[in-house]
């Protein structure tokens, strides 16, 4: 006689504690974003009038419209943080996935203190090393140009990176390597044959992660490496919204949704591969 199937069920007082939780939990994560986006809706002389009106009064999208005409090249400023956020990420995975390979799977002297050497560097502040990723970036006759801003993102953000990937690298079984080296494939023929097509998921989660920190980090080294605006990334553009005697906050707020629209669709969509990399192979055919 079959057993009966054990289900785990919450108690009504367990579930209402769960549902409560997550309730605050996502309350505390989208009020700001939810009054970013009633602000921008407000015209400007709502913004301060008393007593304050969470709910917009004749709320429009004319923020929307008039952001463009108040910062003329915002346009550019969006397409050079998603040029640069894409070309860091394209060089952080080229380093790290093999570097992220040897860690994973090779035993060689120093390798321990070399990892940590990557998780120290994360520890310093880009703010630290401004002069002399200066110094360096004028010795080599690149500021004012995406190299610039480039190159520092790609430096801070591959330690993570390593991490990341290296960790979920060994959870892959080494007998696959080894049935690899087995049938006479080279260590580059594995990975790319190999590990690659089952670490997809592990690299998905690098991507999604270095293109974010890319997207998020380029404000600092923009300002301090490049005084061109065709070079200029998203965040200083949305610091031409701050006048000299006010701050245009409806537009502020309107151009920060409209310039992470594309970092949020890149991410929708690499979510999605990784969804399905992760679940994939999860039941025996």
């Amino acid at each position: 006689m079959s057993q009966p199937l054990m289900v785990n069920r919450y108690r009504w007082y367990e579930l209402i504690g769960i549902y409560a939780g997550i309730l605050a939990f996502l309350t505390f994560i989208l009020a700001p974003f939810v009054e970013g986006f009633l602000v921008s809706l407000k015209p400007l002389s709502q913004l301060f009038s008393s007593p304050y009106r969470f709910i917009p009064q004749n709320g429009s999208f004319e923020a929307y419209r008039t952001m463009w005409v108040s910062v003329p090249g915002f346009a550019r400023y969006i397409f050079n943080s998603f040029f640069i956020s894409t070309i860091v990420t394209a060089v952080v995975l080229m380093l790290v996935v093999p570097a992220a390979y040897a860690f994973a799977r090779f035993k060689f002297r120093g390798s321990g203190h070399l990892l940590g050497a990557f998780l120290a560097v994360n520890m310093f502040s880009g703010a630290v090393l401004l002069i002399p990723l200066f110094r360096l970036m004028r010795s080599f006759g690149v500021l004012n140009t995406y190299f610039a801003i480039i190159v520092p993102g790609v430096a801070f953000l591959i330690p993570s990176a390593i991490w990341l990937l290296r960790t979920y690298m060994m959870r892959i079984p080494r007998e696959l390597d080894e049935a690899a080296f087995v049938d006479g494939a080279s260590h580059f023929y594995t990975l790319r044959r190999v590990i690659l097509p089952i670490a997809m998921p592990g690299i998905t989660v690098v991507a999604i992660t270095t293109f974010i920190g890319s997207y998020a980090q380029q404000f600092i080294y923009a300002l301090t490496f490049n005084s061109k605006t065709e070079y200029a990334p998203l965040p200083v553009g949305l610091f031409a919204y701050f006048g000299r005697q006010e701050v245009i906050w409806n537009e502020l707020m309107a151009a920060s949704f409209v310039g992470i629209a594309p970092a949020m669709i890149v991410i929708f969509f690499l979510q999605r591969y990784l969804v399905s990399g992760l679940t994939a192979g999860a039941v025996k055919q």
